[in-house]
């Protein structure tokens, strides 16, 4: 069983931002998968389903993003989820935007919902797929960058990264975290 997390902040409020392309790419694989994200437990939003022959809980934290790991410890913890079936799904803005990285393991680098799950399961090793969303002109407008709207010319192109990331976590479930660094870096 595998427990699928994409980071971002409640949707009602912050769905068309940048730093909602973990919850965007878990909304593609449920669309793709019939599977319902709407029971409320573990602090978010989650839905059971099959991903491939292999059973899958679809989790969206809604603590808020820097506070994500309170929502996947809990999740982890109630489901007795090992840290290598656990797979995060999140925004970098050190990725241009369109493309993605899967990685096996990792530090958090900059990304305040990394951090927070990191600390709350107290591990680094677990799959990522990280969604890139690229950087603002002026640095000092980063939090404005992350939660404001999306314009409309970058749309598709995060549309197309999101869409990446769903395949990349299909292809971690059908052959491991190796194949899809291969196929999708």
């Amino acid at each position: 069983m595998y427990l699928i997390v994409g980071l971002g902040n409640p949707e009602e409020d912050y769905g068309n931002t940048r730093h909602n392309m973990g919850f965007h790419t878990i909304n593609k694989l449920a669309k793709q998968y019939h599977i319902e994200i709407n029971k409320k437990k573990f602090k978010g939003l989650y839905g059971t389903g099959v991903v491939e022959n292999e059973k899958v809980i679809l989790l969206k934290p809604q603590t808020f993003m820097n506070l994500s790991g309170e929502s996947v410890r809990e999740a982890m913890n109630f489901y007795k989820i090992e840290e290598d079936k656990l797979i995060l799904i999140y925004d970098d803005i050190d990725i241009q935007p369109g493309m993605i990285k899967v990685r096996k393991m990792g530090g958090p680098g900059t990304h305040n919902g990394m951090k927070s799950v990191i600390q709350q399961i107290n591990t680094k090793n677990f799959a990522r797929i990280r969604i890139g969303i690229g950087m603002p002109e002026q640095k000092e407008n980063l939090i404005n960058y992350v939660i404001g709207a999306i314009p409309e010319e970058e749309k598709k192109i995060l549309e197309k990264a999101t869409t990446l990331g769903k395949e990349a976590i299909i292809e971690i479930i059908k052959s491991g975290v190796d194949n899809s660094m291969n196929k999708f870096n």
